[in-house]
C-alpha cells in the first residue's frame, strides 16, 4: 500500500493543484519549454522548463486568492481553476526570461548563479530528440516570433483553446498585447504547409522525451582538479553575499533571473593533431587541424566565440537552411584562423555544424556570422570550405587530404582543368564564382584529389551555389542492358562531364539552398521522329543537408546548342534511392518544323499512357506522338508490377 504523507499546511486547493500538474506535467513542460528563449541552449532551456514546472506549487500557495475556495459540488470548477492558475504561473514564469534585462551587477548576476534550482543535472547534456526537415523549419520559425506567440501558438493548435481563453491566459500572465501575440501566432500557423499540432507534439518540441550526451570531457577533467579550491572560496563569497546582501530581486518577477551562458574560452577549442587524418577511419572535418596565422590569436578567438554564443548588436547573420543559431553545447573544434583579404576570419564545427565568422581586419566591427549543417560528412562533402563570400570570386580552405587541386568549367568539357594555387595552410587562391542572374557564360567547379593514402586515383567534383561547402556533383550513365540499377559516381569521365555541360545552367536558381550533393541521372535515351537524332532524358537532384531533395528534369538532343528543362519538382524523394521508378513527358519541335509528345521511362518502365492535347498507350519506355503547335499532354507510366512510377510533365 502506498502512503502519502501531507503537511497540515497542505489544504485541498493545493491538493488538487498538485494533482492536476502530475497529470498534465507533460503539456506544462512544453508549454514553459516553448516560450523560453532558444538562446538559452537546448539544455539549460528543458532544465528551465521542468524547474518552472516544478516551482510552479510554491508560488500558487504564496499568492493570494490564486486558488478558488472549493465549494460543495464545485470539484470540477476547482479542477478547472487549478489548471488555469498553473499554466498561468508557468507563462508568467517562462515570459519573465524574454523580457527580463540582462543585470548589470555581477554580484547579483553571481547571486542568482548561486540559487539552488532543481532539478541539477552533472555530467550529461540533455535535450530533445531532432525531428525531420519540417519540425526544423518550424523551430527555426518560431525564433522569429515572441514568447507570448509561441505560448499562443501551443494553446491554440495542440490544446483547442479558443482565442478568448488564449487571450484570458496571456493577461494573465502579464503579456502587454495578448491580441497581436495570437494574431502572430495565427499567422504562423497558417503560413504553415501542413497541420502544425502534430509538428508541435513532435519529439522536436517535447521536453519530457529526452536524449543525453556528454559535456566536454576534456574541459570537465580540467575543473574538476581546480574544484576543491574553488568550492572554498565559492562558499566563502555566497556566505558574505547572505549575509550583507539587501533586497536585489527584480520588482513584479517571481522567478530568478537566468544567469547568462558564458562562451567558451580559446582554452576549451578542440585542436586537432596535424596528421589525425592519415590514421583515422572517420575523415570528414574531425580530422581537420587548426591552420591560420592567427589560429593562436586568444583575442579574436574570443571574439568569434562570444559571438556564436551572443551574437553582438549590428552582427550580421546567415543561417543556411534548416540549421539552428544555437550556440553549441560543447567546446567547438578549431578549423581556421587566419586572414582573407581585408577580413580575419575564423571556421569552428561543433560536430553538426560550421560556423564561419569574419570581421574587418582593420577593427572589430562589421562583424558577420555564418552557420550552416554539415552533419555526417564525408570524405568528399567535408573536402573544401568557403572562406569568404566575394561577388565574383571565392578562396577555400581545402582539406589535409586533398592533394591536387584544380578548377574547370562545366560547360566547355572538352577543355582540360587548370591548375589551382594553394598556400601552405590550404587556403586557395581567388576562385572565380557565379552569382544568381548573371547569365550562363560559364561554371566553375573545383576539380579536387584525394591522397593515395586515403584513397588512390579518387577525383571529384565541387561546385558552390553559395553555401560554406560546396556540394559534391556525382553522375548516374544511361541504364546498361540487363545490368542492375546504376549508382552515383564520380563525375570527372566524359560521359558525365558532357551530361553536367548540359545540366549545369538549368540548376543556377538553386541559390544557397543548404545543397549537399547534386547528382545528375541519366534515366532514358530516345530516338526522335523526322530525323532528329536522339535524346537524352536527365533527372537532377539536389540533395540538401536536412534531408529534402528536389529534382530537374532536362531533355536534350544533340542538334540543340542547349538543354531545355521539363519540368522541377520540390522536396521529393523522386530520382533517389527511394524513388528509382520515374517518368516524363514534354512538347518537342522537331527540325521540320512538326511538334510531338515525348514521353520516356526508367528502367522498370513497361507502359507509358500519355492523355491531354493528344492520348496514346505504348508499350515500352519511350513514346512520340504527332501533335499540335505546344501541345499539352499528362504522362502515367506503368512497372511490371502494376504499381506507377512518378510522373513529371512540363508546366
Amino acid at each position: 500500500m502506498h502512503l502519502r504523507l501531507l503537511r497540515p499546511d497542505v489544504g485541498p486547493r493545493i491538493q488538487e493543484a498538485e494533482a492536476v500538474l502530475v497529470e498534465r506535467y507533460r503539456d506544462l513542460v512544453c508549454l514553459a519549454h516553448l516560450a523560453l528563449p532558444a538562446s538559452l541552449g537546448r539544455h539549460r532551456r528543458v532544465l528551465l522548463a521542468h524547474s518552472l514546472v516544478q516551482r510552479a506549487l510554491p508560488r500558487l500557495r504564496t499568492r493570494p486568492g490564486a486558488l478558488p475556495v472549493p465549494r460543495p459540488r464545485e470539484e470540477a470548477h476547482v479542477r478547472q481553476a487549478a489548471e488555469r492558475r498553473l499554466m498561468v504561473e508557468v507563462l508568467r514564469a517562462a515570459l519573465a526570461y524574454e523580457r527580463r534585462p540582462r543585470s548589470s551587477s555581477p554580484w547579483l548576476a553571481l547571486s542568482v548563479a548561486l540559487r539552488p534550482r532543481l532539478p541539477f543535472v552533472v555530467g550529461l547534456r540533455l535535450f530533445p530528440r531532432p525531428g525531420g526537415a519540417d519540425e526544423l523549419e518550424l523551430a527555426r520559425r518560431l525564433v522569429d516570433v515572441s514568447a507570448a506567440s509561441r505560448a499562443a501558438c501551443l494553446l491554440r493548435a495542440v490544446h483547442g483553446l479558443s482565442e478568448a481563453a488564449v487571450h484570458d491566459l496571456l493577461a494573465s500572465a502579464g503579456v502587454a498585447d495578448p491580441a497581436a501575440a495570437i494574431s502572430a501566432a495565427d499567422s504562423l500557423a497558417a503560413g504553415h504547409a501542413g497541420p502544425i499540432a502534430a509538428l508541435l507534439t513532435s519529439q522536436e518540441f517535447d521536453a519530457c522525451a529526452l536524449q543525453a550526451g556528454p559535456t566536454d570531457l576534456l574541459r570537465r577533467s580540467r575543473r574538476v582538479r581546480l574544484g576543491l579550491g574553488v568550492a572554498a572560496i565559492g562558499l566563502t563569497v555566497a556566505t558574505a553575499m547572505v549575509m550583507t546582501a539587501t533586497d536585489d530581486t527584480v520588482p513584479g518577477s517571481s522567478a530568478p533571473a537566468p544567469a547568462a551562458d558564458t562562451a567558451f574560452r580559446p582554452a576549451d577549442l578542440v585542436r586537432t593533431p596535424a596528421q589525425a587524418w592519415d590514421n583515422t577511419s572517420r575523415v570528414d572535418f574531425t580530422a581537420w587541424p587548426p591552420r591560420g596565422s592567427r589560429s593562436r590569436d586568444d583575442a579574436l578567438l574570443r571574439r568569434a566565440l562570444a559571438t556564436w554564443a551572443h551574437p553582438r548588436a549590428g552582427t550580421r547573420i546567415h543561417l543556411a537552411p534548416a540549421t539552428t543559431a544555437a550556440a553549441p553545447t560543447t567546446a567547438p573544434q578549431l578549423l581556421y584562423a587566419g586572414d582573407v583579404a581585408d577580413r580575419a576570419v575564423v571556421l569552428l564545427y561543433d560536430g553538426t555544424r560550421l560556423a564561419r565568422y569574419s570581421e574587418s581586419r582593420s577593427s572589430a566591427h562589421s562583424a558577420e556570422l555564418s552557420v550552416a549543417r554539415t552533419d555526417d560528412a564525408d570524405l568528399t562533402t567535408a573536402a573544401a570550405v568557403s572562406l569568404n563570400s566575394g561577388k565574383n570570386t571565392a578562396r577555400y580552405l581545402l582539406a589535409p587530404w586533398i592533394s591536387e587541386a584544380a578548377i574547370r568549367d562545366l560547360l566547355r568539357p572538352d577543355v582540360l582543368a587548370r591548375p589551382l594555387r594553394t598556400a601552405k595552410d590550404g587556403v586557395t587562391q581567388p576562385v572565380p564564382v557565379v552569382s544568381a542572374g548573371h547569365g550562363c557564360a560559364s561554371r566553375p567547379v573545383l576539380q579536387l584529389r584525394s591522397s593515395a593514402r586515403i584513397v588512390e586515383k579518387h577525383s571529384f567534383l565541387l561546385a558552390d551555389w553559395g553555401g560554406l561547402s560546396p556540394a559534391h556533383l556525382t553522375y548516374i550513365p544511361l541504364p546498361g542492358k540487363g545490368g542492375p540499377p546504376g549508382r552515383p559516381r564520380e563525375a570527372t569521365g566524359s560521359a558525365a562531364l558532357l551530361a553536367w555541360a548540359h545540366t549545369a545552367c538549368a540548376l543556377g536558381s538553386l541559390g544557397d539552398a543548404g545543397v549537399r550533393s547534386v547528382n545528375a541521372w541519366d534515366f532514358a535515351e530516345q530516338d526522335l521522329p523526322d530525323r532528329g537524332g536522339t535524346a537524352v532524358w536527365t533527372c537532377a537532384r539536389a540533395d540538401t543537408w536536412s534531408g529534402p531533395g528536389d529534382v530537374t528534369v532536362i531533355l536534350r538532343t544533340g542538334r540543340e546548342p542547349s538543354a531545355r528543362t521539363v519540368a522541377r519538382a520540390r522536396s521529393t524523394a523522386a530520382c533517389s534511392r527511394f524513388g528509382q521508378n520515374i517518368a516524363a513527358t514534354t512538347g518537342w519541335r522537331s527540325p521540320t518544323g512538326h511538334w510531338y509528345v515525348l514521353a520516356a521511362g526508367s528502367r522498370a518502365v513497361t507502359r507509358l499512357t500519355v492523355s491531354g492535347d493528344v492520348s496514346a498507350t505504348r508499350q515500352g519506355r519511350t513514346l512520340d506522338l504527332p501533335a499540335s503547335r505546344r501541345p499539352q499532354a499528362h504522362v502515367r507510366a506503368t512497372l511490371a508490377t502494376g504499381e506507377q512510377a512518378n510522373a513529371f510533365e512540363s508546366p
